[in-house]
């Protein structure tokens, strides 16, 4: 029989988890499990949790989103899990349709949902993706290499999750984990499905950790990047020089003028012909230069002063 777990890494979570718990416990066809990690909170997220009937397993120390998820896959007897993020929610259709999939006798690996992102505070419509199963189907490493996938979009055929390990917990991926993890599944052969029908909302937090760690994330974005050429840059280097470039011109915008170098470099590196992209080229000049001239304004103002000083 097929069984399916939501598994909810949650920190300090008491304020959102009742949305994310209640919206599960309004599915049409119940969920087998709902278990939440306890990353050490200091709030109500254990007594929330255990309010709503989730299973909670309690963290010894805080060690983050990646090792939340790495333990709730040990936990569960499931052979599906659905990974959510405790701020989001779920429309009452999700365990219907992933029934629905999973029930199938060749149903891949992995099942992307397309959502909606949503404002939390004035829940207006933002965007929505737009996963392209074709594209997944052909080269599902590129696909992940490209593309942004959340893993509250996804249902993971457990089996699979445990072969490859789960999370990697490195430090230094640690603001882009979801994207190495995505890529880490492609790259060991997983196959991609997607379900179009909405079944999830994603909520845009002001203050969330990507918004306030941009430097991080971008930063992050490159190490990821970095480990994907060592793995597949002979067969993927333009895809992952592009991400490069894109990855220099945010680390740029950002000030991170050392990192967004070696993004430069690196895709260099792979795919010299990469400079031929004129706008990436363009924008990434504008930002040194805008960097340069505020060091000289600098420089200059220091000059002015000490000029000043020996003057009087």
């Amino acid at each position: 029989m097929n069984t399916i777990a939501l598994c909810i890494p949650a920190y300090n979570a008491a304020w959102c988890l009742p949305r994310l718990l209640e919206s599960a416990g309004n599915q049409l066809i119940p969920f087998d499990e709902i278990l939440v990690y306890d990353d050490c909170s200091i709030d109500l997220t254990v007594e929330t949790a255990l309010s709503y009937g989730a299973k909670v397993v309690n963290g010894d120390i805080n060690r983050g989103c990646s090792y939340g998820k790495n333990k709730l896959l040990e936990t569960t007897n499931c052979k599906w899990v659905h990974f959510h993020d405790a701020d989001d929610e779920l429309l009452p259709n999700f365990t219907t349709l992933a029934h629905q999939w999973i029930n199938k006798d060749n149903c891949q690996d992995v099942v992307l949902f397309d959502f909606e992102y949503r404002d939390n505070e004035t829940h207006q419509l933002i965007s929505k993706s737009d996963f392209d199963s074709d594209q997944l189907k052909q080269d599902p490493v590129k696909y992940a290499i490209l593309n942004q996938i959340n893993p509250f979009c996804g249902l993971y055929k457990v089996a699979e999750l445990k072969k490859i390990g789960g999370y990697d917990i490195d430090a230094k991926i640690i603001y882009n984990e979801d994207v190495a993890f995505h890529c880490k599944l492609a790259i060991a052969g997983l196959t991609f499905g997607v379900e179009k029908e909405i079944s999830i909302i994603n909520y845009h937090i002001k203050n969330s950790m990507s918004d306030g760690n941009k430097v991080k994330c971008a930063q992050a974005h490159f190490e990821v990047m970095k480990i994907n050429a060592e793995k597949v840059g002979k067969v993927y280097n333009n895809e992952i020089a592009q991400k490069l470039w894109a990855n220099a011109i945010i680390l740029a915008s950002l000030s991170d003028w050392q990192t967004s170098k070696k993004a430069v470099d690196l895709a260099l590196k792979l795919d010299p012909k990469i400079t031929r992209n004129e706008s990436s080229v363009v924008k990434l000049l504008s930002f040194f230069n805008a960097y340069f001239a505020i060091r000289a304004r600098e420089l200059m103002i220091r000059i002015f002063k000490n000029k000043l000083r020996t003057s009087a």
